[in-house]
């Protein structure tokens, strides 16, 4: 019998989490299949007992879902708790517990393209599930200083005051500049758009944007353009992945073929 395991969203369909973890599962052997289960919000509490009526033993979290999904769990890990934002479940004997690898991944994806945050600036555009996970990753990089835009300013004023950071009105965004600028929002996703001008980004030495669709976004475009590192949404993914699979069998994936099929996959999309 295969084990079940999917990713849930709304939408879903851009997903790339069920060819990089089929592959997983495939290259280990392991008997499970990942699919992609399209849930509204309206729906997500009838969709989380689901999980444990069908057995289904793991679930990746993705937008709008981060947040709401936590009062529909057992338990919260410790970490998950602390960004307010799950994107894992795990269903263990009918209990399940959220964790967020988000914030993993983003920092092992800045390793892997050797960038600091000790002691830089950090500018973070949106103020949403994923937002939450990466100043956590950036407080615990130890930067020394984080601003925060988003176009409803209230929702980045909460956010700047439960991780002690900065919160700046949209219309200052224009005057930003800093060491890393990190893109969390969902504009620039299958659209020509950026919500950061070319000027700005010249204020920066490293762009960051959590969008893998199209690969090198408009935000990122510009960003090269003017003279900065790059760095795309798909090396977050990966490793997020890569700790999802790690929690849900406690076993080792197989990263450079699960990198390798993710850009494939892209490249083919687009």
């Amino acid at each position: 019998m295969y084990e079940v395991y999917g990713i849930i969203g709304y939408p879903v369909g851009h997903s790339l989490s069920p060819v990089m973890h089929n592959l997983a599962f495939k290259t280990l052997n392991i008997k499970a299949v990942y699919g992609a289960f399209e849930v509204k919000p309206s729906d997500l509490e009838k969709a989380i007992k689901g999980i444990k009526a069908l057995g289904i033993k793991g679930v990746s979290v993705t937008i709008p879902h981060k947040e709401e999904v936590i009062k529909f769990l057992d338990e919260i890990e410790e970490k998950a708790l602390e960004i307010g934002a799950v994107n894992t479940i795990l269903n263990e004997n009918g209990k399940l517990k959220g964790f967020n690898t988000d914030w993993i991944g983003f920092l092992k994806a800045l390793e892997e393209e050797k960038v600091e945050l000790r002691n830089k600036k950090v500018v973070i555009v949106g103020a949403g599930g994923s937002s939450k996970a990466i100043l956590y990753a950036v407080k615990k990089g130890g930067a020394k200083e984080v601003e925060i835009y988003n176009r409803t300013y209230n929702k980045a004023l909460n956010l700047a005051r439960k991780f002690s950071v900065k919160a700046k009105p949209w219309e200052e965004l224009k005057d930003a500049y800093g060491d890393l600028i990190i893109q969390t929002t969902s504009v620039g996703l299958n659209s020509w758009e950026s919500p950061v001008d070319e000027k700005v980004l010249s204020r920066f030495k490293v762009a960051f944007d959590l969008v893998y669709f199209p690969l090198k976004t408009r935000f990122l475009s510009l960003a090269e353009n003017s003279g900065c590192k790059i760095i795309d949404g798909l090396k977050m993914l990966l490793y997020q992945g890569v700790e999802q699979f790690q929690i849900w069998t406690k076993r080792e994936p197989p990263i450079n073929l699960m990198r390798e099929v993710l850009y494939k996959e892209v490249l083919r999309v687009e």
